[in-house]
């Protein structure tokens, strides 16, 4: 088997939700040894968000592969000690508990470091370590308002949430990035290191356009559903047969390749209305109702095939049924099986086909799977694991 970029690394996880789990089922994917820490019994909370996958929840399918599963009571000493001597194994430790637990715990980078100089601790919240909203609750759709992400996104109507789990991911995304680099700097150092990530912080960055475009107070972008707030045609548009068919332009060249070709009417490129695209969105209302005329004597699929003809960038306005079914998908095998407590389910591979590894793609564990074994690892016995059993410990 070709080696992984993180086999031989160990990575202890208190986590539950999105935001952690994700990051460290990328670190699993690239090989590390990733050590999932749950209560005992019922496990990470987020098992429980739904049913839908043969019996499991979606989110913890999709973010908990090729993990070990290892329940402990953290408020017993005897469980908190097993923690303790596993991070004297470990390489990084991930957390995403209530905003103090880990601290208040010993599990700190401040507290750790001294006995393990080359452990890297990377602690996500909400808000981050300092500062006024540090000690605030915060869930994926709170940090969606909170950025400010609410605001730009949905109609002019009514703001929207993203489908998915947005700031949970991007944190997630710069907690496993951070990991990364802190991985390659202790290999110049030989030190560990403190990463704090913030989901605020991380979904920030990600509006870096929106507020750079209401720079000094300017407009914000409006709420303009899935069109593109500023840049037009750029968005959805029905077809004569029922359809919508994604397209969007980016420069004069692009706009005038449309009119001749696509809405077979060259003379409207030199309509004074449409002469560039600050023209073009400012009566966007009129060029919507000359679109949508022409598209209307064509099926979906004549459009886009005028579309491609021209250059011109489109897409299918998939739902999760055609996404399950992309024919890109299929023809570049993104598609593999992974085992789960339930039986096999497939999975996709991580973005990023490299020619030098395979990802590990192992199952989704079932709550404590692995307790025992990794219980006999740390040196404890038949009669000390169920003592601790008994007392609810593990």
């Amino acid at each position: 088997m070709k080696q992984r970029p993180l086999d031989g690394l160990t990575v202890i996880s208190l986590e539950h939700a999105i935001a952690a789990p994700f990051c460290t089922r990328q670190l699993a994917d690239l090989g590390a040894r990733v050590i999932k820490v749950e209560r005992p019994g019922v496990g990470d909370f987020a098992r429980a968000y739904d049913t839908r996958v043969k019996g499991q929840a979606s989110h913890f399918v999709w973010t908990n592969r090729s993990k070990e599963s290892l329940t402990l009571d953290l408020k017993q000493p005897a469980a908190l000690a097993l923690l303790m001597q596993l991070l004297g194994k470990a390489d990084v430790l991930v957390q995403n508990l209530a905003p103090g637990a880990a601290a208040r715990m010993g599990l700190s980078f401040d507290a750790l470091k001294q006995d393990h100089p080359r452990l890297i601790v990377c602690d996500i919240s909400g808000y981050g370590e300092d500062g006024p909203y540090r000690d605030r609750k915060a869930y994926d759709l709170l940090i969606q308002s909170e950025a400010g992400f609410l605001s730009v996104t949905g109609t002019p109507e009514a703001p929207s949430k993203a489908g998915n789990s947005v700031a949970d991911i991007a944190a997630a995304m710069y907690a496993y990035s951070s990991i990364l680099s802190a991985l390659l700097l202790r290999g110049k150092t030989g030190q560990g290191s403190h990463i704090d990530v913030s989901m605020l912080e991380s979904l920030a960055e990600w509006m870096g356009y929106p507020m750079y475009y209401a720079f000094e107070g300017a407009p914000p972008p409006p709420r303009s559903a899935a069109s593109h707030a500023s840049i037009y045609p750029y968005g959805p548009f029905a077809a004569g047969d029922g359809g919508t068919l994604m397209l969007g332009l980016q420069n004069e060249r692009e706009w005038k390749v449309f009119c001749e070709l696509v809405l077979q009417d060259a003379a409207l490129a030199t309509d004074a209305r449409f002469a560039n695209n600050a023209s073009r969105n400012q009566h966007r209302e009129a060029l919507q109702t000359i679109i949508l005329a022409a598209f209307a004597k064509c099926s979906t699929e004549q459009v886009m095939a005028r579309l491609e003809q021209a250059q011109i960038a489109n897409a299918h306005m998939n739902d999760m049924a055609d996404l399950w079914a992309h024919p890109q998908l299929q023809a570049r095998q993104r598609w593999q099986t992974v085992g789960s407590p339930a039986g096999d389910i497939p999975a996709l591979l991580p973005p990023g086909r490299s020619n030098a590894f395979d990802y590990r793609m192992d199952p989704v564990p079932a709550v404590g799977q692995h307790t025992e074994a990794i219980l006999r690892e740390l040196g404890q016995g038949d009669d000390a694991i169920a003592a601790l059993r008994a007392a609810g410990a593990v």
